[in-house]
This record gives structure tokens, sequence and C-alpha cells, in this order.
């Protein structure tokens, strides 16, 4: 992979580079277990069956065979030895051929060219092949598997027959589309207690550029197959210029390689491997990835994207649909589960009104890439839609899509109708607090009732291919509802998110944008299914870079490590700095590159929860009709004044919350709710104010999952109750059928 030093020469003796042959795993570390950040106890209520992980592995938890890796950047010059990796991190599945190292003043420090490569292109073709192979008599995804994509690294081609004399060997340096930018790694057993160390992992199963580009948001489907489940789910992953957008014109100069452009030129094409366009993609494209047979297709194609690309994706398994939020327009698309574009979301017009913002229309910029005013190195040439409408980040949850829009990031959402159409109720959720006015360009939610957020540092594409964002202040937060809200804050979210701490550089802020919930993991580091949203899984730069701690570093690994960091998710800051509680896996498996930033891209974790679930899925038949209660029959016979248009469940750390939205047919005009359980046993609270516009929310306690909860509510107007004395109010009694399945506690 192409990685240059930053100011850096690199002049290290290759022997001394070398990772340990151990992780020198800490065991005098204990984290704590248990209990989540606000003190609440985690009992799992439900266990269920679940699939078992087996890995082979030798007795002292090394994998049975032996891996060689190269440094990410492919080198050029005096041959040497291949460096292997140790054991340590993912295998690389493909021979780094080339790279360069280039010093302040930008002239070539040195080279190094390998004379292994052709024998790793070989090995590599014989591992990838046989891991085909191999997936399509088992699978490839299990529960736990986390998929992460990156850029793939570079290479010269034809450099065997040597450059020409003051030939910049960046010149004619290019993607390798031989290498992944997409692994799903087996993450089930990390080899011991958290100590801060790189962990092990079996060879991951890729997906190279030469395939699918250059991709960066991920999603699973429901691993429904003809219409039956199948328990084993497929992976999309999304095109993206989150890792650069590099273009050629045709050879000029019989070298038989085609020729780099930094500016837009008459007959540019996107170099190969950018964009998958070997096999028909281009920048709009979203790719499936069979989960039984690892075959890759081309699922869907949003044609009008000219090079930004697409943000992230999230699937609806309520509706069996995808999403897809397209950063050349703004737009956020649904697309069908064959593929299909059905209509988009258009935030800028739609939704910032909502918040008293004024619209704002996609102003038409296009990525030009023949034009003159185009440069590989200026992002704000490449044609993304305004700031104040770019959609990044999409997560479907509780009935609603959330999503990010802009740097200084918002999060909003907007509400899936029944027949899974855009509900047209987008709603301002909150603005991100953070250090940093940067992209949030992942969200996730755990089964407590917390959205996390990754930011990712301002795009940038070094013509070296060094750095694709400005990494290092990025953060990893969580917020939650208040409860009850507070109707002095204008969020329903609490103010002040909770921060992990990520990497060990100063400040801990290394994420590369990508965050995911994975299941617990016991005190031998063994993946524990029953366990559904005990773990923040995240990407990041320079993860255990910290010169400071390098002594103590050096005995978990390598140092420049660039990938995924593991972290119990009760461990928020100021617990876990550094964070020496955490686990970390590398993304392609070579060590020595420590100023790269921005390689790294998004994770996704397939994590079937059986039993118990963050969003309670809609109940077969719907909600049942509401009725008066016996000492308030209704006048006339009239119908009641009040009924449920739509009702969501979800787990808190508290239990069940249900919210409501009520329709309130007879035009009685309230605007507040009380509620009381009149149902022996069972506690109902709601908050004493309610926020216009949004769901009413009523928490129930003390009830078996499955069990109709009967609820009294008094549904009146405040300005009647501000007056004082008796005032008017509609009383009515809602069934809720409470889900089949608790919430952990």
């Amino acid at each position: 992979m192409m990685r240059p030093g930053k100011g850096s020469p690199m002049t290290r003796n290759p022997e001394t580079t070398r990772s340990p042959g151990t992780t020198g795993v800490q065991r005098d570390h204990r984290l704590r277990e248990g209990v989540d950040a606000l003190g609440f106890r985690l009992i799992p209520l439900t266990l269920h069956r679940r699939r078992r992980i087996v890995t082979k592995r030798k007795a002292d938890n090394s994998i049975g065979e032996e891996r060689a890796a190269t440094p990410r950047l492919a080198l050029v010059g005096a041959t040497r030895p291949d460096v292997p990796s140790c054991g340590f991190g993912g295998s690389s599945m493909s021979g780094a051929r080339g790279s360069f190292l280039r010093s302040r003043g930008g002239r070539l420090r040195r080279a190094i060219a390998s004379t292994s490569g052709i024998l790793a292109v070989a090995l590599s073709a014989s591992l990838w092949l046989g891991g085909v192979a191999k997936a399509q008599e088992t699978q490839i995804i299990y529960p736990g598997s986390m998929a992460v994509t990156g850029f793939p690294g570079t290479i010269i081609p034809g450099f065997d027959q040597g450059l020409p004399p003051g030939t910049d060997p960046v010149d004619e340096t290019f993607i390798d589309t031989s290498r992944a930018s997409l692994r799903i790694f087996d993450v089930s057993h990390l080899g011991g207690p958290a100590s801060g160390q790189l962990v092990f992992t079996p060879p991951p199963f890729e997906v190279t550029a030469g395939q699918i580009g250059e991709v960066f948001g991920l999603t699973y489907d429901d691993g429904v197959r003809d219409g039956v489940p199948s328990g084993i789910p497929n992976l999309y992953a999304a095109a993206t210029s989150l890792h650069g957008v590099e273009i050629v014109t045709p050879d000029a100069d019989d070298d038989g390689r085609p020729e780099r452009q930094r500016r837009g030129a008459a007959g540019a094409t996107f170099m190969g491997g950018q964009f998958g366009t070997e096999n028909g993609g281009g920048p709009g494209t979203i790719w499936k990835i069979d989960g039984i047979t690892g075959a890759v297709s081309k699922f869907a194609d949003i044609d009008t994207n000219s090079g930004p690309g697409i943000g992230n994706l999230a699937f609806d398994p309520i509706h069996r649909q995808f999403f897809a939020s397209d950063i050349d327009t703004g737009l956020i698309h649904r697309i069908d589960a064959d593929g299909h574009l059905i209509d988009t979301f258009d935030h800028g017009v739609a939704g910032r009104p909502a918040h008293g913002l004024g619209p704002v229309a996609d102003d038409g910029a296009v990525m030009d890439i023949q034009g003159a005013a185009f440069g590989t190195e200026d992002p704000e040439t490449w044609g993304y839609t305004q700031d104040e409408r770019r959609v990044w980040a999409v997560s479907y949850h509780g009935g609603r899509l959330y999503y990010s829009v802009g740097e200084k990031s918002e999060i909003w959402s907007v509400g899936i109708a029944r027949d899974g159409t855009f509900a047209g109720d987008p709603r301002w959720e909150l603005t991100v607090k953070a250090e940093k006015d940067y992209a949030v360009t992942d969200i996730a939610f755990d089964n407590n009732g917390f959205m996390y957020l990754a930011q990712r540092g301002p795009v940038e594409n070094r013509y070296d291919y060094s750095r694709f964002a400005d990494s290092g202040k990025g953060e990893l937060i969580r917020y939650w509802q208040e409860d009850p809200d507070d109707p002095a804050t204008e969020s329903a979210w609490v103010e002040v998110p909770q921060e992990y701490a990520v990497g060990f550089p100063q400040g801990n802020r290394q994420s590369a944008g990508g965050v995911d919930l994975q299941y617990g993991y016991d005190a031998d580091g063994n993946i524990d299914t029953s366990v559904c949203t005990d773990t923040v899984v995240n990407t990041g730069d320079k993860l255990r870079d910290n010169p400071e701690l390098a002594e103590r570093l050096a005995a978990g690994g390598p140092l420049a490590v660039h990938g995924v960091q593991l972290t119990p998710s009760a461990l928020v800051k100021p617990a876990n700095v550094p964070p020496f509680g955490s686990w970390f896996v590398d993304f392609d498996g070579y060590f020595e590159d420590p100023e790269i930033e921005g390689h790294v891209g998004d994770v996704r974790v397939w994590r079937p929860c059986e039993g118990r679930a963050g969003y309670y899925e809609e109940i077969p038949g719907g909600y049942l009709p509401p009725f008066y209660p016996p000492d308030f029959p209704p006048p006339g016979n009239l119908p009641p004044c009040v009924d449920v248009e739509d009702v969501h469940y979800y787990c808190t750390p508290r239990g069940l919350r249900a919210e409501l939205y009520l329709h309130d047919h007879a035009g009685f005009g309230g605007d507040s709710i009380k509620a009381r359980s009149r149902t022996r046993g069972v506690g109902v609270t709601t908050p004493m104010s309610h926020v216009p516009g949004k769901p009413y929310t009523v928490d129930i306690t003390g009830h078996d999952p499955g069990d109709t909860v009967n609820v009294g509510f008094c549904f009146y107007r405040k300005s009647d109750q501000n007056k004082g004395g008796y005032y008017p109010c509609c009383k009515v009694t809602l069934p809720l059928r409470t889900p089949a399945v608790s919430c952990e506690r």
C-alpha cells in the first residue's frame, strides 16, 4: 500500500522493524464488566441458541500457518526480503510490490524493491482462491463477522524493467487492483483479556479493488433468500471518493502505463481500481458480496453520481429495503431488495424547513475529470453538493432513518411509513458537540438506547497517496435521550455526549469514521453471542503509535496500526485513557507506515440478536384499537377521541419505552398526556411535558414480554391546565401489546 512517512526518510534497518513474536498479553489488567456507563447492571434476560464459531489454532493460540507481510508502501530500488508479520494482525493475502518514500524536499530518499513480488502474487492468488472454495462449502459470514473497508495499496506496473532516468516514481504509481479494499475478519477469539494489544485473526476473506474499486459504506441484509430466511446475510459495499480520486490519460510515452494526471484533462478516465469500472462499476455503485459463496456482483447503481460517491448505507429489515446517501446530490435513495431505485428524500429542500431553516437546493455541481477546473488534490472541485444538504451517515432505527448532515454535523431523522415510504416528517435531533466540526460518517445504535457517532477528518487527497483525511482529531461519541425530557433544552437528547478514547496518540481521537456494535467478550477474549451490544468497534489511524508509551506498547505488537479498535461499551472517558482496555486489529497486516492518514474506512458487524433488540420490530397485526374505560363510557357511542397512528418500542437503560404517534381525529386539540397503568402489577410513567412534533413517550416496567398492557390516558391541552382548576380531558385506554422479547437490564 502506498504509505510514505510524512517528513521521515524511514532509514531503519528492516530487521529492527519486525513485530514481536507474541502478543504480550498483560494478564494483570482487568476490565470492569457488566455495568453500563450510567450504572445500570446489564443482565441478559433471555438466552438463545447460537451458532458455534470454531477456529483452528495452535496450542499457543497462533494461526496454524505462516503468513508473510510486506510494507504497505511499494518500494523502489535495492532488493531485500519481505518483512514477516510474525503472526500479528490480518493476513495481507496479496503482495505489495512497490512503493516509494520521499523526503521533505520531495526527492526520492531511498528506494527498495521486493524480489518476492511474483511469488507473493502467486501465493496470494492460491490463498484467495482457496478461501473462496472453502466459502462455497460453508459460508464467509458468521455471527460476529467484522467487515472493514480501506485503501488497497499501490503498485508500479512493469517496474521489473526499470524506470527511465529522471522519472519520478510517484507519477508511475497506481492503485493495486490485486489487493483488497474490503476484508471480513473473524474476531471471535481475541487471545486473552484486552491490554491494548494487536490481536491474532485468521486470514480474512478479501474482495479486491479490481473487483469493486474503492469502497467505504457497508451494511448487511437479513439473509432472506428466495423468500426463505437462511441465517446468513449478504454484505453490501458502496463506492467512495473518501480514499482519494485518481485519474489517468492514455499511455503517451509507450511505457505500457497510462499517464497519471493531477488536473482534469481531455480524455481523462478514472484510474483502474478507483470504482470497479472493470466490472461495470462507477461512483454510484453498490456492490453485493454473497454471504455463502463470496461471489461479488453489482447490486444497484445511482448512475447520476458523477464521482463523489456514496456516503453510507443502511438496511431496513421491516420493509426489506436499503438507503444510500448520495454526496453528489445530497439525496437519500430508497432501494428495494432487488436493487431497484424506488424514490428519494431531499433533506436540503424537505428536511431543513422542519427546523426553521431555509431550503437549499442542489447547486448542480458535478465532478468533471476532463475539465481544467478539476484537481485531484482539491476536493472543492469534486462536485460535492453544498455542505448544508450533504448527507453522510444513514442508520435505520426505531421506524426512522437517522442521518448526519454537513461538516458541523447535525443529526436528523425521518420516519419510514408502514408501506416503506418516507413519512415526510423530518426531525432535527441534535447538533453534534465535539472539539472539531468534522463530518459524522457513521451512526450506530445499541440495545440500551445509546446512539454512537464516528467523526472523520476533512477530505484530502495527497498525490503520493499518503493522506486521504486530516486525521488525529476525530471523535467517537455517544448520546442518549434525556429521561425525562428537559423542556429547557432544544433537543430530546442529552446536551453533552460521552466520548471514547480512540488510539494511543495524544488526545486519543484517532477516529477514521466507522463505528458499530459487537457482541460481548469473556475474560479470555472469546466472543459471547448471548450479550448483544457490549463492545464498540471503530476504525482509526495510528492506533498504537505513541512514543511516550512505546516500550509498554511494544509488548503487544507493532505500533503502526491502522484498522479497528474493540472496546467494552462501558469504558467511556475518563476510563480507558490511554486505551489499554481495548483490542486492536490491523486492516492489512503491514506495519511500516506510521504517518499515513485516512486509509481505513468503515466497519460493520453481523450481529443477529435473537431474543432482544434495541428497537422492537413492528408487531404482527399492528396495534390494538383503543377503548373507553368502564368508568368513562363514550356519550352517544361516539368513537374514542384519540387513537394511535403508530407505535415504536425501544430498550432504554430503564427498560421498555413506547413512542406513540397519536391521532386527534375528534379535533380535541390536545397537546399533552398523563398516563397510568390499568394492568395490575405493571408500572407506567410518562414525561411531564411534551415536545411539539415529537412522539409521546411511555415507559413500561413490571410486565412480561408479549403482555398487553392497558394504559389509561388523559389527553389534554397544556394551556387549559395552566389556567388552574378543572380542565377538559379526553380519557381513553390504549391496549399496548408489548413485544415478546425482553430488554437487557
